[in-house]
């Protein structure tokens, strides 16, 4: 039987494995934000001892949001809505008829009800500045919208970032616990009174009639 020294591997397999190497680190880049949350969940249930780091990673991360980058992106979601967005929304449906400014209000509402869950979510979990700071930057990114010229949602329904503002602030009041509303109110006030002074007394009495509304 004949018998020879072990093959060498060919250029090509090493080239092989070099490529499925270089896939298997940009795996991670290329998975979806759930597939990328199953693999954490599975790389805690492997190495339990990871969890108290994640938990506090987590924290940190939610525990640091920037106003100025939520009233950024508040003001660019319901600025940036056009006619285009109306598409289907209005005149005769199967339920009835809608009108435009109706639309309009389900439309602005939609586009900034994630950072409002968001708010609503660190509050719950007693992240309580970081509630504040969302709160704060929904608001200033609502007052800065006020007033925008716009042929789309924002144009029918120029009361919108006004309401919507004292709906984040009564959202806010009602996420906080009961012993904690008080201190809520007063730095929730006292912050968006040097951020929107002209909305000062709505905000004011927007948080006071939540607080009243609530046992």
């Amino acid at each position: 039987m004949a018998t020879g020294s072990p093959r060498k591997p060919t250029a090509t397999t090493g080239r092989r494995r070099a490529k499925s190497k270089a896939c298997s680190a940009n795996a991670l880049d290329k998975m979806a934000p759930y597939e990328l949350a199953d693999v954490l969940y599975a790389l805690l249930a492997k190495h339990p001892e990871l969890h108290t780091e994640a938990e506090q990673i987590a924290i940190d991360m939610m525990a640091a949001p920037s106003v100025e980058d939520v009233a950024n992106n508040v003001h660019d979601a319901v600025t940036s809505l056009g006619i285009d967005s109306f598409h289907g929304r209005t005149g005769k449906q199967a339920w009835g008829y809608v009108e435009p400014t109706e639309a309009a209000w389900e439309l602005l509402g939609e586009s900034i009800e994630d950072v409002l869950a968001d708010m609503k979510r660190r509050a719950s979990l007693g992240l309580h500045e970081a509630a504040e700071a969302i709160c704060c930057g929904i608001v200033l990114g609502l007052h800065r919208a006020k007033g925008t010229s716009s042929d789309g949602p924002l144009g029918w329904a120029p009361d919108f970032p006004a309401e919507e503002a004292c709906h984040a602030v009564a959202e806010l009041m009602g996420a906080a616990s009961p012993k904690d509303r008080n201190a809520t109110r007063h730095r929730l006030v006292e912050a968006l009174k040097q951020l929107v002074p002209t909305w000062d007394e709505m905000i004011a009495r927007a948080a006071d009639d939540a607080m009243k509304s609530r046992p």
